[in-house]
Formats: C-alpha cells, structure tokens, sequence
C-alpha cells in the first residue's frame, strides 16, 4: 500500500476498543490500523501525538449555517472553521434560516454553490418539508440530499411554515415511498399555545412556556405516524427525558425511529441558567438537572442515538434579555466535545463513548459510510483532543461569526490538538489552514 502518512498516538479510539496504534493513511483513506511500534512505510512521513487521544472525526448532523441569506447570523466560512477548530470534520446544514430555504432542487444548488469555496470541513445538506412541497420531495432526494427537515410547531421564520398532522401524513408517505428519512421537530402547537407565556426576563416563565407535555405529545403522534406508514423518522434535540420510555418501546417494537439530544442538555440546567441570560434561550428549552440525569440514562443505554450542536447562532441583537422574544438558539459548534467530555468524564464515561456518540451515531444516521470511526478503508478525519487539559471559554477566541455563547466563563476539559481531514491537517491549536472541505451528497 503507498502510504504517505502514520498518525501515531498512546490512545487511539477504534471500534474495537482504545490502543496505542499506528494508523496508516493512503491518499486520504485509513489504509490500515497498524500495531504501536509497526515501521514507519518508506516515503510515509509520522506524526507522532504522544498520549493525546486519536478520536475520529465529529459528525455533526445538526448546524445553522443559515448561509445566503442571513450570512450575518452565521456563514459556511465562520462555521465550519469553527467546526474544524472542534474536532468535527463533516457537518450537515439544516434547510432553514438561509434565504432561500433548502426546499427545492434549485435552492439547493443556490446553497451548494454558496458553500463550494467556504468549506473548511465536508458539508452535506438537510431538505425542507413545508406544507407545500411535496412535490419537491423526491427531486430533492435525488440531488443527494441526506433527508427532510420538518416542524410541527410554528419555526421562528415565516418562510419555513409547519406541518399540520394531515400534511405530516402526506410527507412521510411520500418521503418512504423512496426510502428517506425525515427528521422533526418534536412540539405539539397546542400544548405550546395553551402555555402560559409571559414577557420578562424570568428563565422560569420561559420554562413553562415550552413544558414537556408539548415534546411528550408531538413524539408520540410521530410515532403513531410512523408506525403507520412504515416511515424513518428521527426526533430532533430530544429535550424532555419523560419521551425516553415511549421512544424505547418504539425501537422495541420495530418502528423505525431514532433520537438525537445536544451538548445544552445535558452539561447545563435549568438551575444554573440566569434571569436575562438568553445566550442559554433555545427550542425545546434546557430543563432542570433531574430531567438531565434521565437524558444521560437515555444516552448509556442506547434510547438516545447520538448527541449533536444544534448550533442556531443569531447577531447580538437578536439576542434580548427578554425571554419571550429573543432567538432562540445556542452557539456550541467548536465545544461540543469538551463540553460533553467534561460532563460525560464526570460521570464515568469514557472517549468511545464519545466516540460513539458524537461520530459513529451521526455517521450512521446519515449513511456516511466512510465517516465516523478509525479503521480501515474510512476517510482519514480525526480529531486529536488531549482530555486531561482544561480551558476556560473566552468567546474572543472563537471562530463562530457572531461570538455569544451559553459556555462563555466555564472551565472545560479536553483541549483539540488537531483536526485532520482525508489526512490533511486542517487545525493545530488555533491555527486553521485554508478551506479542503467537499461537499457530500447521500453516500458522499
């Protein structure tokens, strides 16, 4: 094999466990995970991390770019060098928030062209399901989008409208019709309309404004919905651990479902969140510490499939200190792997579990079959994190557009030494190379 690179470290994460290894990369693939001490292949050049950990790179499923269109809120350039300053080396935009939204194969393209040049990381695309595109559904499909985006509560943009149940019905039919996957946003309108929702600084009115009984009935309609037309389906940024034990008697019984929940719920509650201090304001909201114990129950056990940003940025001013009209959305694309390893190390988790989480999960939701786990004939993305060093979060320092984040001040451990993609390194402590990113269709 010609190998032109051996990353070696005292811990590599494979699927097979964590070993000192040598991996061996040829032309951008992991060619082979070879012994610690194996020789370096004549014309291969070792990068030798000493005891850093060798994770593969983050899949991260779930980014706002919201890039053209509000390319103030956030842009592929910003964002995905942020991504590549955490560890994630493949990312997937959401449909909304840009203008025009990713709803037909046209807007795609407008998207894809857009980011062609900005991408420090792979970029791959969500599709919208709206009311009125059905349509549109399948064309985009086969332009390689990885799935459709929906709401079934209203979304925050007029441009990007909900589904009713009826139109749910209609999507999904279409969509497994061809074998495709819908993701969702999980809260009921009803249950959000008869909240009591007060304007003011108070977290706690936020709170009761989103209560779970709303996620609670929107998870359980979709799976009744599921079931029924034999549709995929995947639950956005699971918030209310009282869903858990539906979710798993689905999965039990067959329906094809699968959830995803964020670094915000589960390393910050409900408790420590200040009146004012909407930089912690996001949709279904981060609740209280109980409620993040069951969600950390649901991730050991497997209910839960994977943990990803969710990165909604928005400018400052969006940003009120009034919880009844601020953007709701959490800026965390560059810290989501220490902040779910400061929390997870706490509770006695270990870096494949990370691993499985933040790489493997989103990479099999997706289909990326060549991302998301050390071993060969993978593409060669890793991310370098030495777990034992801390930082405190300073927002000057990070690389996401508009630098407000819900971590500003708290003390993380695992410090990103490097990230590499195809074998390329692309950040080494800081510093971010130019952009080598692709864009991915469906198995990209």
């Amino acid at each position: 094999m010609d190998v032109n690179l051996v990353l070696r470290s005292t811990r590599v994460i494979t699927p097979g466990g964590t070993r000192p290894a040598s991996v061996a990369v040829s032309g951008g693939t992991i060619a082979a995970v070879l012994p610690y001490d194996a020789e370096v292949p004549a014309g291969a050049r070792l990068e030798d991390v000493g005891d850093d950990a060798v994770l593969p790179g983050l899949v991260d499923t779930h980014v706002h770019v919201n890039d053209p269109g509000r390319t103030e809120w956030e842009g592929f350039w910003t964002a995905t060098r942020a991504a590549a300053a955490g560890g994630i080396t493949t990312l997937l935009d959401m449909p909304l928030n840009s203008l025009p939204p990713t709803t037909t194969v046209a807007n795609l393209r407008i998207k894809q062209e857009v980011a062609r040049a900005k991408a420090h990381v792979d970029v791959g695309f969500w599709g919208g399901a709206l009311p009125d595109n059905v349509k549109d559904l399948r064309p985009l499909h086969d332009a390689g989008v990885f799935g459709f985006k929906c709401f079934l509560s209203p979304s925050g943009v007029e441009e990007f409208p909900e589904l009713d149940q009826e139109r749910l019905a209609a999507s999904l039919a279409e969509v497994s019709g061809f074998g495709g996957l819908m993701i969702v946003h999980a809260e009921d309108p009803h249950h959000l309309a008869a909240a009591p929702r007060k304007q003011g600084r108070a977290y706690a009115d936020f709170l009761a404004s989103r209560p779970r009984d709303a996620e609670n009935t929107a998870i359980g309609n979709l799976i009744a919905q599921a079931r029924r037309l034999d549709a995929r389906v995947h639950v956005l940024h699971l918030s209310s651990s009282d869903a858990l034990p539906l979710i798993a008697a689905a999965k039990a019984e067959g329906v094809k479902v699968t959830v995803e929940s964020c670094p915000h719920f589960l390393t910050l509650t409900a408790e420590e969140i200040p009146d004012g201090a909407t930089e912690f304001k996001c949709c279904p909201p981060i609740r209280e510490a109980a409620n993040q114990d069951a969600l950390w129950r649901g991730l050991a056990d497997g209910t839960i499939d994977c943990v990803v940003s969710d990165h909604s940025p928005s400018t400052a001013d969006l940003k009120t200190a009034d919880f009844a009209s601020a953007w709701g959305g959490i800026s965390s694309l560059q810290l989501g792997l220490p902040a779910l390893w400061t929390e997870a190390r706490r509770r006695g988790h270990t870096l494949e579990d990370i691993a499985r989480w933040m790489s493997e999960g989103p990479a099999r939701l997706a289909g990326l079959r060549r991302k998301g786990a050390v071993e060969a004939g993978r593409d060669a993305d890793f991310a370098v994190l030495d777990p034992e060093a801390t930082f405190t979060v300073d927002p000057a320092e990070l690389q996401h557009r508009n630098r407000i984040t819900a971590y500003a001040g708290r003390t993380l451990s695992g410090v990103v030494t490097s990230t590499w993609l195809r074998g390329e390194r692309i950040a080494d402590r800081g510093a971010l190379a130019e952009p080598r990113g692709r864009l991915l269709g469906r198995d990209g």
